[in-house]
C-alpha cells in the first residue's frame, strides 16, 4: 500500500456531501427532457448501435473530483479512438453537488457523466435525473463488484444507475504499543471494547480508546449500518419510512452515548488540526474507519510509523461478523446527455476494466469494487512498514464481504446530516441523552419530509 494519503476533504463521506441538492430544490432540477429519457428505456441497445456509436466521433463531458484521472481515460480512448472525454473538476463535495444541481435545473450544462457517492444517488434517482444504464450492458458486470456495491447503484426493477467505483468498508485501526502497555487485547466485541475504553482511560486519563467525532454523521450511518439498522426506505417516488429512532439505533446511541457521557472516549471534531495532532501525540489509541483509513493515517500521523495494526470493528453478535460502510463513489450517466451509448459504456470501462480499476487502486489510493482486484495477491499483500508489516488491505478486503447489501439512502441526504450534527452529534458533544436525540433526529426528518411532499410511513 501506499503510504501517501488522500486528501482530507475527498475522504468525508457525508460533510463532502452536506450540500448536495435537498429535495425541496431538486424536484425541479430534474436534466434534459426527452432527449436522455428515451434512451433510458428497459429495452436493451443492440450490438450494432453500439458499434456505431463507438466508432463516431464524439465527445462526452466527465464531472470528477479523482485526481490525475486522465490515466484511467487515456485508456478507455485507446480502446475507442473516436471517443475523446473532457475531465472537468468542478469542484469537490458541495461545490460539486451544488453545479451539479445548477446546472439540471437550468435544463442546460450539465456534464454527461458524473462522479457521485453511493449515498447521494437516491438524491438524483428520485428527480428522474441518471439514465438507466442496464439497457446498455451494465447489468451484466453484477458479479465483477462486491455484491453490496451492486445493491447501492441497482434500482427495484431492474436498473442499474450508476457503476461502482471505489468502497469504504469499516475496520478498525488500532495502536499496538499502547495496548501492549496496557494489557488490552484487540476487542472482538463492543462489550469488550467498551471494557477496554473505561481500563485504558482510567488508567491513563490523556488517552482514550477511540475518538467518535460529534460532526461526523458518516461514522454514524457506518455504524448504523454494521449494526443492522434500517433507517431509511423509497418506496416509489413519494413513500418514505424514516427509523432513526428504532430499536437497534437506540441501542447503539445508549452504548456510545453512555461512552460520551462516562468521559472515556473523546468526542473531538475530525479533520481538524486538533484531531491530527491527536493521533500524532497518542491521544487516540484506535481510529474506527474506512479502507481508505490506512493510506490516509500513514500520511497524516507519520511520527506513529510502525505502530498501527488493522483489525475488524467489534461484534454485536460475535457468531455473525459484519460491518458497515463509510466512502466511496460511482461514476453515473446524466440523463441529459446527448451521446448515451458512449458515455454508458465509458462508466462501464473506467471501473470494470482490470488495468483501470488497479490504477484507481495504485494511483488514487481507491479501495477497490471488483471482487477480481480484492482477490489479487498483488494487492491484498502489500505489507506496509506503516503497519508493522501487516497486510492491511487483506484485513479490508475479507471486512468488505460482511458489509450488508440492504442499507438504504434518502433522498435528502443534506438534510439527515445537518439535522445529525444538530441533534445526536451535539449530544455526543455535550454529554446529555443520545437516545433523546435521536427522537429529535427523527421529528426533524420526518417534519422535513412531510414538506417536501413524501407520505412518511409509521408516522
Amino acid at each position: 500500500m501506499p503510504t501517501s494519503s488522500p486528501s482530507p476533504m475527498s475522504r468525508r463521506l457525508f460533510l463532502a456531501t452536506t450540500g448536495a441538492v435537498s429535495l425541496g430544490a431538486a424536484l425541479t432540477a430534474c436534466g434534459g427532457g426527452d432527449s436522455g429519457g428515451s434512451s433510458g428505456s428497459a429495452k436493451p441497445v443492440g450490438q450494432a448501435d453500439i458499434d456505431k456509436a463507438m466508432k463516431t466521433p464524439t465527445q462526452l463531458t466527465f464531472w470528477t473530483w479523482a485526481p490525475n484521472i486522465e490515466q484511467e481515460v487515456a485508456l478507455f480512448e485507446k480502446k475507442y479512438p473516436a471517443i475523446k472525454v473532457k475531465v472537468v473538476n468542478a469542484g469537490q463535495g458541495v461545490a460539486h453537488y451544488t453545479k451539479l444541481r445548477t446546472a439540471l435545473k437550468a435544463g442546460t450544462g450539465a456534464p454527461d457523466l458524473a462522479q457521485i457517492e453511493y449515498q447521494a444517488i437516491p438524491t438524483y434517482t428520485i428527480t428522474n435525473s441518471l439514465l438507466n444504464l442496464a439497457p446498455y450492458g451494465a447489468s451484466a458486470l453484477k458479479d465483477k463488484f462486491v455484491d453490496w456495491t451492486w445493491g447501492q447503484v441497482s434500482g427495484p426493477g431492474g436498473e442499474v444507475w450508476a457503476i461502482p467505483q471505489d468502497t469504504g468498508p469499516m475496520g478498525m485501526l488500532y495502536r499496538k504499543d499502547i495496548f501492549d502497555e496496557h494489557g488490552i487485547q484487540v476487542p472482538g466485541t463492543w462489550d469488550e471494547f467498551a471494557a477496554a475504553a473505561r481500563k485504558l482511560h482510567k488508567a491513563a486519563p490523556d488517552v482514550y480508546l477511540t475518538n467518535l467525532s460529534a460532526n461526523e454523521p458518516a461514522a454514524w450511518h457506518g455504524l448504523l449500518w454494521q449494526a443492522g439498522a434500517k433507517p431509511y426506505a423509497v418506496s416509489g417516488k413519494s413513500t418514505l419510512s424514516i427509523d432513526v429512532d428504532d430499536a437497534v439505533s437506540k441501542k447503539l446511541a445508549a452504548y456510545w452515548g453512555g461512552l460520551a457521557k462516562d468521559g472515556v472516549i473523546s468526542t473531538d471534531p475530525d479533520f481538524t488540526d486538533a484531531w491530527y495532532a491527536g493521533f500524532n501525540k497518542g491521544k487516540y489509541a484506535t481510529w474506527l474507519t474506512a479502507a481508505w483509513g490506512p493510506a490516509f493515517l500513514s500520511g497524516s500521523a507519520k511520527s506513529t510509523a510502525g505502530k498501527w495494526r488493522a483489525a475488524p470493528l467489534p461484534q454485536w453478535d460475535a457468531s455473525n461478523p459484519v460491518s458497515g460502510n463509510w466512502g466511496g463513489s460511482t461514476t453515473a450517466v446524466i440523463r441529459s446527455t446527448k451521446n448515451p451509448i458512449a458515455a454508458a459504456r465509458f462508466a462501464q470501462f473506467l471501473n470494470s476494466d482490470p488495468a483501470s480499476a488497479e490504477l484507481f487502486a495504485t494511483k488514487q489510493l481507491f479501495f477497490p469494487a471488483t471482487k477480481s482486484l480484492l482477490a489479487d495477491a498483488s494487492f491484498t499483500g502489500a505489507a506496509p512498514s506503516f503497519y508493522g508489516g501487516q497486510k492491511v488491505n487483506q484485513v479490508f478486503a475479507e471486512i468488505s464481504d460482511t458489509v450488508s447489501t440492504s442499507f438504504q439512502w434518502p433522498p435528502f441526504l443534506d438534510q439527515a446530516a445537518t439535522d445529525w450534527t444538530e441533534t445526536v452529534g451535539k449530544s455526543l458533544a455535550d454529554k446529555s441523552d443520545t437516545v433523546a436525540a435521536l427522537g429529535t433526529w427523527q421529528q426533524r426528518l420526518t417534519t422535513y419530509a412531510k414538506k417536501q411532499g413524501f407520505t412518511v410511513k409509521g408516522s
